[in-house]
Parts: C-alpha cells; sequence; structure tokens
C-alpha cells in the first residue's frame, strides 16, 4: 500500500466478554468530617466478564457481602463506575476477595477511553487497600487488574469505594462508544483498526479508497497494490489476481497470470508493463475483485494475527498491534517479534501484565523496523500504538487521537 517516500513496508504472505450495565440506586451518603462523601455508591458500574451473578454492580453496592468476580484464567481484566459526571477523587478503598490482584491500577478518565493512574501496584497482597491523599478527577473510575496473585480463579472486589469533595460540581463528559469490553471481533473496533492501519499505509483514514492503488514504491518488491499493499514479489498479489480469476474468469487481469507466476520473488515488471497498472485499476472498479482484497487482507494477514492475540490472551489493543505487524512484516515477521518480545516479557495467557507486555513488544517491532532503512520512521508505533498504551486503552475504545509522520488523527466513534 503507498505510504510517503522513504517509509516503506515489508508484506510476505502467510498462512467478548460478558459485561453488565445496571441503573444507578437512590442512596444517599452522608459527609464525613473532611468534607468528603462517597461518590462511588450504587453508580452504574460495567466489568470486562462476572463469575455467575457476582456482577459488576455488585462491587460498589450498599452491601459488604457481596461482590464482583471475573472470570477465572489468566489476563486483564477490569470493572468500571460511571460518577455521572467529572468529579475530584481523594481517596479510594478496595477490599479484595481471596482471588486479588498482584498487579492492577487505580485510574480515571474523562471519556471512558483514555485513563490517568491514580496508584500502580505489582505487589498487590489481597485485604484492604486504603489509598488516600489521591488527585485526580474524572468521570469514570477503574480498577485494571492485570496479573493474577494465584495460579487459579480471577479476580474478585467486594467493595470498591471512592470519595471525593460534597461540593465539587465539574461538567460531565460523554462516555466512550461502542463496545468496551469487546476485541477486534466486533466489527466496529474491526473498521478502526483498518482506519489505523490505513493512517500509516495512506495517509488517509478511508482504506476504501485504496482498491485501485497501485506503484512501484523502490522498496525491490515490485508492483505494491490495494488495501493493504499486496505485492508482485511477495505471492500474496498473485494470490489476489488468481483467486479473483478462479471466481470471474476472463476478467481484466487474468492474463498477467503467468507473467506475475514469473515475477514472484523478484522486484520485475517483465511481462506486466505496460498494461497491468491500467488493468488493475479497471478491476479495482469491480465490486467483486473488491471482496476478494479484502478476503485476501483477512485471509493472510488478518484472521490469522487475531489467532495468536487471542492465545496470548490480549485484548484489543493487542489485537491490532500484532494485526499491524502482520500487515508490515508478514506473519513469520510477527512471530519473530513476539518471539523477541517474550525473551523480556510473559503474555498474559502466560500469566503476565499485558501492560508489560505490550510494551516489550512494541520495543521488540521498533527495533525490527530500525532493521530496514525503508522503516526508519516509527511513528506507526511511538506516537500511535505506544500512545494508546500509555492512555491504558487496551480495549481500542473511541475517542481515539494519534499521529502518524506528524499527521493528526482522530477516530471519534
Amino acid at each position: 500500500m503507498r505510504i510517503r517516500p522513504h517509509h516503506v513496508r515489508t508484506v510476505a504472505l502467510g498462512v467478548g466478554l460478558a459485561a453488565v450495565l445496571c441503573a444507578p440506586l437512590a442512596i444517599s451518603v452522608a459527609a464525613g468530617a473532611d468534607n468528603t462523601v462517597v461518590i462511588s455508591r450504587g453508580r452504574p458500574a460495567l466489568a470486562t466478564s462476572n463469575l455467575g451473578s457476582e456482577i459488576a454492580t455488585r462491587a460498589n453496592d450498599a452491601s459488604t457481602v457481596t461482590r464482583w468476580s471475573s472470570a477465572a484464567g489468566p489476563g486483564t481484566q477490569w470493572v468500571r463506575i460511571d460518577l455521572g459526571s467529572v468529579k475530584r477523587i481523594e481517596r479510594v478503598r478496595l477490599s479484595w476477595g481471596s482471588t486479588y490482584a498482584r498487579s492492577y491500577r487505580l485510574q480515571v478518565s474523562s471519556d471512558g477511553s483514555n485513563w490517568t493512574d491514580l496508584y500502580t501496584t505489582w505487589a498487590g497482597n489481597g485485604g484492604a487497600d486504603d489509598l488516600k491523599k489521591l488527585s485526580g478527577n474524572g468521570r469514570f473510575l477503574r480498577v485494571l487488574a492485570t496479573q493474577r496473585a494465584r495460579a487459579t480463579g480471577g479476580y474478585t472486589l467486594a467493595d470498591v469505594r471512592a470519595w471525593g469533595p460534597q461540593s465539587t460540581a465539574l461538567p460531565a463528559a460523554a462516555p466512550a462508544t461502542g463496545s468496551l469490553v469487546s476485541g477486534l471481533e466486533d466489527t466496529r473496533k474491526k473498521e478502526r483498526a483498518l482506519e489505523l492501519v490505513s493512517s500509516a499505509e495512506n495517509s488517509t483514514l478511508s482504506w476504501r479508497r485504496s482498491f485501485s492503488y497501485i506503484e512501484d514504491i523502490g522498496d525491490g518488491r515490485g508492483y505494491t497494490a490495494g488495501i493493504v499493499g499486496f505485492t508482485s514479489g511477495t505471492s500474496d498479489m498473485l494470490a489476489v489476481v488468481a483467486e479473483y480469476t478462479k471466481r470471474k474468469p476472463g476478467n481484466v487481469l487474468a492474463k498477467y497470470l503467468p507473467a506475475l507466476r514469473a515475477v514472484d520473488g523478484s522486484d520485475s515488471h517483465a511481462g506486466l508493463d505496460p498494461g497491468y497498472v491500467t488493468a488493475w485499476r479497471t478491476a479495482a472498479r469491480d465490486p467483486f475483485f473488491q471482496r476478494v482484497q479484502e478476503a485476501a487482507r483477512d485471509t493472510y494477514y488478518f484472521n490469522p494475527s487475531m489467532r495468536v492475540a487471542r492465545a496470548d490472551g490480549l485484548r484489543a489493543l493487542g489485537q491490532f498491534a500484532y494485526f499491524d505487524a502482520a500487515v508490515v512484516h508478514g506473519l513469520s515477521g510477527l512471530r519473530t517479534i513476539r518471539a523477541n518480545a517474550m525473551r523480556t516479557a510473559r503474555t498474559p495467557a502466560q500469566g503476565g501484565d499485558e501492560m508489560g507486555y505490550l510494551n516489550a513488544f512494541l520495543n521488540a517491532r521498533v527495533a525490527e523496523m530500525r532493521t530496514e532503512a525503508a522503516h526508519e520512521d516509527v511513528s506507526r508505533i511511538e506516537t500511535a500504538q505506544r500512545l494508546f498504551l500509555r492512555r491504558s486503552n487496551l480495549d481500542l475504545t473511541a475517542p481515539l487521537t494519534w499521529q502518524v509522520y506528524g499527521d493528526p488523527y482522530r477516530i471519534v466513534r
């Protein structure tokens, strides 16, 4: 796919958690001597998963007996409380159950997408954590549990209680849009991932405009074309044209199949010039050829990278990071980057901290990109994916803002 000059990409041919949202309870809590009140009691709560009847709202109801428990298994889980409007948070008390987090973050957000840490620990020991002298403003309060203390079970919180000034009246913020807890199997989130890739590959969010794109970008792989940069030198362009011809014999590209087979593995245009570029652009107007391109993208890159990401216990951001790596480096390149990351960090499925593992993966990805002069600009990592990670947006929830090659982008929904 087209990239700005000197920002060439490599392509190689490769082979929901439940959530509960409840209405707030009408409970009044008296102010304490320090002029703070409990601001979390009975507010709507949401979690990445629930164990039976131990749902999210059990963590901030009026009872100290009820509790929220996540589904069993390693990996990241969170419970989030909607405070209704932006409020100041000065103290939070967490009462853990027998299955507690060794590593967790207490976070606030104004939009439910971009999060700021109020407190972080990698040495949780269960029981009650009374976190005082906090200072943060947000509509949403979240406990992000990233690593279990025990080898079995999930996470359990009997109580999440937050205090803030009684008279605080800050403007409300709109909640994040879309499915909060799903991965890229969610149609809207997959669309976001495709737009993110397109921002790096084509300097636009409108990836559907790239069906007709074709040029030789001088990367030693011949022609680069289509929605994820199928190339004449790395077999995937040949596979796309072969499938198109299989399903629609006599198309304008069919006569170039012998030449595509001959130049596969090289940067040669032999037998393709001068008519191939025009033929590709003509074929790209055919909705059937567009569907073939989309199917090839999913078959060679999206679906395989999703399988690996799910097996590693990654949420939507990690799934996107794997997909983007597959698009640029091929599936073999993704596996190499993953193996390098696993030398320094464990995946969530292995009991590792997801934030730490993704940071290691992005480090390995940057190192791999810098082995080629064409990938010297790593802004698609550092001012996009790394930025989402720093904001703890593991679910790739909109709104999203980022930059690639210095250009700003935003996805609102």
